[in-house]
């Protein structure tokens, strides 16, 4: 089993209290796995070798289903979510709202597909509106190149954007739109047994949103804790100016609620959010200081400094990494370096080529 454990129930505290035995030892395992009794999780395949698949989770309420987060548009992954529902015995049809925790093609795209076949309502956080609207607009210049460009490796951003292109889902694929109605942190929305909170957590992206059921001691974390990777920071349309500002500050939101187990959109069900919250937070801290030393060794890009760093759980260098991964990368360190120089801890300055070159404040 993955991550097998079992807390009492302590019903003097009123706690309904998760278990994850009966989760298949392989996460991405297909069907419908009971988390608490009214939800269970069915993970769709996405093309994406990485991440393989993505959690969506059913919840049971007293007028029909609600879901969080839809899977990426495709046969593949409507046919795994209707395999999933008919051991509910459910059809699509049942759906009555999706709540989305960001704009990613993968938690939003099959989510607009169902609504377009089914008429289910989708909901998503009010601050992805930045990136929806720039959707709209797919012909429009990709910000990362520029970005790339800024972090001093202009030789990645004509391939990097050429590679985003091309993952594009076409208009006869994905009909992009606005969803119906914005999310909003702090509303509390009531589905069967289940309150769910929404809390507004920017990082990932600028909009990302988790639903926190308190009494249930459920956590649906959508990209914003991941049980075995970090997550990128700020990869979207119109992303943000300081996203691991925003990302830490999200991660200590979550540090601060009581806890609950993790119910993520990649990987298996685990049991402390602020465990992982913890490590995530750790990860940045020496993140912030690997760059820092980067700075103080002769490296003054965000690119310069990127390839001093290891990558991954297999410490590669950045040049072992794949294309969109090596431009997200150093796009990610400038975005450490930003977070230093507004600290105070280093300066910056643009060349007159647009290179941003940073050094230690004096």
């Amino acid at each position: 089993m993955v991550d097998s454990h079992e807390r009492d129930v302590d019903e003097s505290e009123g706690l309904v209290h998760l278990t994850t035995r009966g989760q298949p030892e392989e996460w991405t395992e297909p069907g419908a796995h009971l988390v608490v009794p009214g939800i269970h999780r069915i993970p769709l395949p996405i093309p994406d070798e990485g991440l393989r698949a993505v959690n969506v989770y059913v919840v049971e309420g007293d007028d029909g289903l609600s879901m969080v987060d839809g899977g990426w548009v495709g046969p593949a992954g409507q046919r795994a979510l209707i395999d999933g529902l008919r051991q509910l015995s459910h059809t699509p049809a049942d759906i009555r709202q999706i709540f989305v925790t960001h704009a990613h093609y993968d938690h939003y795209s099959l989510a607009l597909s169902l609504r377009e076949q089914f008429g289910c309502r989708v909901l998503l956080g009010s601050e992805e509106r930045h990136t929806v609207v720039a959707g709209l607009h797919p012909e429009t210049s990709v910000v990362q190149g520029p970005l790339l460009h800024r972090c001093g490796a202009p030789e990645l951003a004509g391939p990097f954007v050429d590679l985003l292109r091309q993952q594009e889902l076409p208009a006869d694929v994905l009909r992009w739109s606005e969803p119906d109605d914005w999310l909003v942190h702090g509303q509390r929305i009531e589905i069967g047994r289940h309150t769910l909170e929404v809390i507004g957590t920017p990082g990932h992206t600028r909009g990302h949103v988790v639903l926190h059921a308190a009494e249930s001691g459920l956590l649906f974390s959508g990209d914003h804790i991941l049980p075995r990777i970090t997550p990128s920071i700020g990869f979207e349309r119109v992303p943000e100016p300081l996203p691991v500002r925003s990302f830490l500050r999200s991660l200590q939101l979550i540090r601060d609620l009581p806890d609950a187990a993790v119910l993520p959109a990649h990987g298996p069900i685990t049991a402390s959010a602020h465990a992982r919250a913890d490590e995530l937070l750790a990860h940045h801290r020496d993140r912030l200081a690997d760059s820092l030393a980067g700075v103080d060794n002769d490296a003054d890009t965000a690119y310069a400094v990127a390839v001093k760093l290891p990558w991954t759980r297999r410490n590669r260098s950045l040049d072992e990494l794949e294309p969109v991964h090596k431009g997200l990368a150093v796009i990610e360190v400038g975005a450490h370096l930003d977070l230093l120089a507004d600290r105070g801890r280093l300066t910056f300055s643009d060349d007159s080529r647009g290179i941003r070159r940073y050094a230690r404040t004096r």
